[in-house]
This record gives structure tokens, C-alpha cells and sequence, in this order.
């Protein structure tokens, strides 16, 4: 049997269809974020919760993300689309470290005894939903962004599972603050997100949130021996 033959990617009716379905899944994930952040902020300024403001604060930085991808897949036209792809992935990469920069702050403080929350039943049922909702977003986003060959879009995507990270975080911490009174947990589970946040903007930085091959080019005896359908030294999976 002769090679089997490299694709150059998606036929562009596939690679339209993909970018129409990125265009939904970022608007519903600003859509829901927006109403997390004003829950949250509200919650947490109810109960004094550190945690829960900066919580809401990290929904907004994440709204700035999906924002620029919005922007990016705005234009109908895939030159277009590509141009503004490395512009995107510095936004994104800005937002990871920003979100990485409260998140530490906040985390230091909270250690230093700046003040106890009280226990919120709101924000416990937020960071739950928000623990069912945000994988389904990320993992359908980083699908169609890989398939297309989007950097961009698997960045985006990193960062809502992000959101995920934080909410167990904030969902283990509000729990136990309020059946335990364990205060530190919070804190020190957020300085771990906050080192993933910056690993994560460092390799947006860089370029890094994808193949910059689109899945569909990759030969089908290598999608079968690696089911995320990267090649070697590509982290689009990580």
C-alpha cells in the first residue's frame, strides 16, 4: 500500500462551520460569565469572601478573553481570522497573568488573616454549577479549535477550564470554611491555580495553545496511536 495522503486541513465549508460553532460557544461562555461575576461579587461582598470576589473578578478577566477570540472569529474571512490570531493569543496570554497576579495577591492576603469570611450558601451553589458547566465549554471549544488549527481558540479554551480549577478551589474552600472553619485551604489551593495561570499565559505568549497544523492534516496512522491528534512537541493537549 502506497502512504496515505496529508490533508492541508478542514474544506473550508467544515473550517466555516467550525468557526460558527467557536463564535457560539464563546458567546454563551461570556454570556455565563458575565452572570457569575455578578453573583459572585455580590455573594462575596455579603460575606466579606475574599475568595468569592476574586472569584468574580476572574470571570471578568475571563470575559476579556473570549472577548478578544469573539473578535478574531468575527471576520468571515480566514486570512483575516489568521492575522488577528497572535493579537488574540497576547490578549489572551495578558489575561492569564492578570488573573495570576489577583489570585496570588488575594492569596497572600487571605493567609496573612485580613479578615474571615462568613459561610455562603449562594456562592457554594455557584462554584458547583460553574464546576458542571465550565468543562462541557472548555472541552467543546478546545474540539473545534483544534480541528481548525486555532491557537487562539484552544487558548480560550484553556482558560475556561481554568474557571473550572478555581471553582473546586472555591468550592472546597467555601465548604470547608463553612463546616470546618479551615480558612487556609482557600489560599493555598489558589496559589497552585495561580502557577498554572502563568504557565498557561507563558505558553500563549508564545504560541503554544495549538499545533499550528490543523488536526485534519494529520496523517490518519498518527490519529490513531495519539487520540488527541498532536504531533510530537505540540502541547495543545496539555
Amino acid at each position: 500500500m502506497g502512504g496515505i495522503p496529508i490533508g492541508i486541513g478542514p474544506a473550508p465549508a467544515r473550517r466555516d462551520a467550525l468557526s460558527r460553532r467557536i463564535r457560539l460557544l464563546v458567546a454563551a461562555t461570556i454570556s455565563y460569565n458575565v452572570i457569575e461575576a455578578i453573583v459572585a461579587i455580590t455573594a462575596g461582598t455579603l460575606a466579606s469572601s475574599t475568595a468569592l470576589i476574586g472569584f468574580g473578578l476572574d470571570s471578568i478577566i475571563e470575559v476579556s478573553s473570549s472577548a478578544a477570540v469573539a473578535w478574531q472569529f468575527s471576520a468571515h474571512d480566514h486570512a483575516v481570522r489568521e492575522a488577528r490570531e497572535q493579537r488574540t493569543l497576547r490578549i489572551i496570554a495578558v489575561s492569564f497573568f492578570a488573573l495570576a497576579a489577583y489570585v496570588a495577591v488575594d492569596a497572600a492576603r487571605a493567609l496573612a488573616g485580613t479578615g474571615e469570611a462568613e459561610r455562603s450558601i449562594p456562592g457554594i451553589v455557584l462554584a458547583a454549577l460553574s464546576l458542571l458547566v465550565m468543562p462541557f465549554l472548555s472541552a467543546a471549544q478546545r474540539k473545534a479549535g483544534r480541528e481548525l488549527g486555532s491557537a487562539s481558540a484552544v487558548a480560550d479554551s484553556k482558560q475556561t477550564l481554568l474557571c473550572t480549577y478555581l471553582s473546586a478551589v472555591l468550592l472546597a474552600g467555601l465548604v470547608l470554611n463553612a463546616t470546618l472553619g479551615w480558612s487556609w485551604a482557600d489560599p493555598i489551593a489558589a496559589l497552585v491555580i495561580a502557577a498554572i495561570a502563568i504557565k498557561e499565559g507563558r505558553d500563549a505568549w508564545q504560541g503554544k495553545g495549538c499545533c499550528a497544523t490543523p488536526a485534519a492534516a494529520i496523517p490518519a496512522q498518527r490519529q490513531e496511536t495519539d487520540a488527541c491528534g498532536c504531533r510530537p512537541g505540540c502541547d495543545c493537549c496539555g
